[in-house]
This record gives C-alpha cells, structure tokens and sequence, in this order.
C-alpha cells in the first residue's frame, strides 16, 4: 500500500495520475498491480496524422514558416496519455529549436504548456541525440522519434498546437496523439505545465572567479541573480527538468547550487550544494549516462567542459511541492560568476489550468557558437602580447 499525497499510477499503461490531495481512485497501486486491474467507464481514443483516404501519406504537410497548425483538438474529459512526433526535414534545414509545441487545457486561451519542440522532448539546441528518462525519450535514428509518456489531464477540453517559428517550411510533420476518454475525471486530478526558459547569464563586474583562479570567491546569500527555471502561481507540485548549459570557457559551469523559494519565501528553504548534485551526480562528469529519473544524455567533447551538455532530471518519488507559488532558481556558476548559455525545461502540475510566464523570443533563443581551437589560439596570442609578446612563452607563466 502506498500513501503519499501525491503519485503515479500505472506507468505502464501511460497512467501516471498525479493527486493534488489523497490517492486517486483506489488506496493500493504499483505499476505491475494497475497494469492487471480492469477500469471502469475508460474509452482509449487516438488522433494522429493517419491519411484520412487510407493511402500512405500519414503525416501533416507544408507548415509554412510563421504558421500555426492545431493538430489535436479534443472535447470533453479525458486525460492524454501518449504523445509521439517527428518531423522533416532534419535539423540541417529545419531549426527544431525554433518549432513551438503548445498545448491548452479546460478552452483557456493561454497554453499551459509552451516550449520548442526538441528542448521539450530531450533535445537541447538544434541537435538530434538518443534521449530515454522516466516520462520523456527521444529516438533512436539519432532523436527523430520524439515520445512524452506524462498524464495530461482534462476536464473541457485539450489543444495541441504546432507554431513554425523557424525559416524553413515544415514538410512532414508525423504525430500520435493517445488519450483516455471518460464521462468525468477522478477527483483532484492536476493540469500538466511545462514552461521553457532561455538566458545568456551575466559574469560578475569582478569577472568568472570560479575557484579562485582569478579573484575571491564571494557568497551568495539571496539568490537574486540565479538562472530562474520555474516561476509558478498556484497550488501544485514539481516534477521535473531538462537543463541545457553552453560554456564558453573550459572550466567547469557547475559548482552553481539550486535554490527554491517556496510560497513567497524570501530565503530559499531548499538549497543544494553543485549543479552536478542537484542532478544526482559527482565529481564534474562529462560522460553520458542516463537513469531513469536522471542523466546527461549529450556532454561536451571539447577541452575540458568547453561546449553543450544536457542534463535531466525527474522528481518521480520527491515532487516538491507548493501551495501559492514557487520560483526554482540554479547559480550559474558559483556565486553567478559566469558566463553561460543556459536554457531549460520545467514541467509541473497544478489543480488548475494556468498561464506560463512570458516566453523567449526567437532572437532570445537564438543559439551561440560555438567556441573554436581559432578562438582560443586568438585568445593566447592576446595573452602572449600581453606578456611581451617572449618566444618561448608556454602559456601558464
């Protein structure tokens, strides 16, 4: 028997009911035992992009660069339960960072649910890589087959929503769409969000003093100027992200701890001790690894953790919770001392249907460069002028 306050049920199934009070339905549960229970007043219901002649051209076509396509529109009660998507062409032509996903609850004309398309399923920049946690995957084929196994409940009504924000027409856009349909939802059933957050972050005037290589290290006692994750009113719980960091620098962009201020706390009562940490790891990484609650699905290849790494993690067993409002914040780097690209995705549930904060545009979205062995030999012959130019400067004097 499981009495928490919160739960999911039947993952197997794609059931994973997140209660916002008691346990949902029935007081005994685990994957394996729902899986054998029969349900009552249940009707599985699907919308995809079959070809309606019954031909083979199942896919959506032509979404022109700054068009908007609803590509499920349900009525009624129900919960959706299965989301797959790909689409053409790649991201050689089609920026993926730049396909909005949207999704409306209960007929609110605000999306509760607003990111692109590749962070919101695993996909960090305008890369394809295999992607597998608990709730979200992404592949194989290098990431085309993007899956969300997160409950999506309903009450009046759900809108799926693709905007074309890139420059590029999305020529074949393939999607499943399955949901249960019932007469009434169970009791306290919470509305799914997910919000998508990008900032290039602010050294500090004295410059990146990571681990004192090139000044003090200072405190950071408020948590004023964190890279903000979520930011959320409302009653509900927290259950997850996707963080994607682009360090310009080789040295590392990780010893930022997470901060939450929970129901308009002015000092943060959940506070961490590394970014590494707070996503389960240690010591730095830079190898993949993926869990299914936690993982860095793509790491940089480059010195030291010059370049892009994705990390995730899901608070499947530990939501945190919140009754009026939370902001989730990280450093980005100790003390905010670094610059960083940083973006990421939030996904929650609330007892209502609520709207998101204000979204990045897509000049906020726009993504760095990368930083070349060019770039830093620039850098070094600045260095070596800076030193008067010797020649046989080696580069640690």
């Amino acid at each position: 028997m499981i009495n928490v306050r919160f739960k999911f049920l039947s993952l197997l199934i794609g059931l994973m009911f997140f209660s916002l009070s008691g346990i949902s339905q029935e007081n005994v549960s685990g994957e394996l035992y729902d899986l054998a229970k029969v349900k009552n007043g249940v009707r599985n219901k699907r919308i995809s992009s079959t070809d309606p002649t019954g031909g083979n051209n199942d896919r959506l076509e032509n979404i022109k660069s700054g068009e908007t396509r609803v590509f499920a529109d349900i009525k009624g009660s129900g919960v959706i339960n299965h989301i797959w998507i790909t689409i053409a062409p790649g991201p050689d032509r089609l920026i993926r960072n730049d396909v909005i996903l949207r999704m409306y609850w209960d007929g609110n004309e605000k999306p509760s649910v607003e990111a692109p398309i590749g962070p919101f399923f695993g996909q960090g920049w305008n890369e394809q890589y295999n992607y597998a946690s608990f709730p979200l995957s992404a592949g194989p084929a290098r990431g085309t087959g993007m899956s969300s196994y997160f409950v999506m409940p309903f009450a009046k009504g759900a809108r799926l929503e693709v905007e074309n924000q890139s420059d590029h027409t999305i020529e074949a856009f393939y999607f499943y769409v399955d949901y249960l349909e019932m007469d009434k939802l169970p009791k306290d059933m919470g509305r799914f969000h997910a919000w998508y957050n990008h900032e290039l972050t602010d050294a500090l005037p004295e410059g990146e003093t990571e681990w004192g290589v090139v000044g003090e290290n200072k405190n950071n006692t408020t948590g004023a100027d964190n890279y903000v994750f979520a930011d959320i009113k409302g009653k509900g719980h927290f259950v997850g992200i996707n963080y994607y960091v682009h360090c310009p620098t080789p040295m590392w962009y990780g010893e930022g701890d997470d901060m939450w201020f929970i129901d308009g706390e002015q000092k943060p009562s959940l506070i961490g001790t590394g970014t590494e940490d707070f996503f389960n790891t240690s010591w730095c990484p830079k190898e993949p690894f993926s869990h299914p609650y936690f993982g860095y699905p793509r790491v940089n290849n480059d010195i030291g953790w010059l370049g892009r790494t994705h990390v995730y993690r899901f608070f499947i067993n530990d939501p945190v919770f919140f009754e009026t409002e939370l902001k989730a914040t990280i450093e980005h780097g100790h003390n905010n001392n670094l610059t960083l690209d940083l973006a990421s995705v939030a996904y929650w549930y609330q007892d209502k249907a609520s709207a998101l904060p204000p979204a990045p545009t897509k000049e906020e979205r726009r993504l760095k460069p990368f930083i070349s062995n060019t770039d830093i030999h620039k850098w070094r012959h600045e260095w070596r002028k800076s030193k008067g130019n010797g020649s046989k400067l080696w580069g640690n004097e």
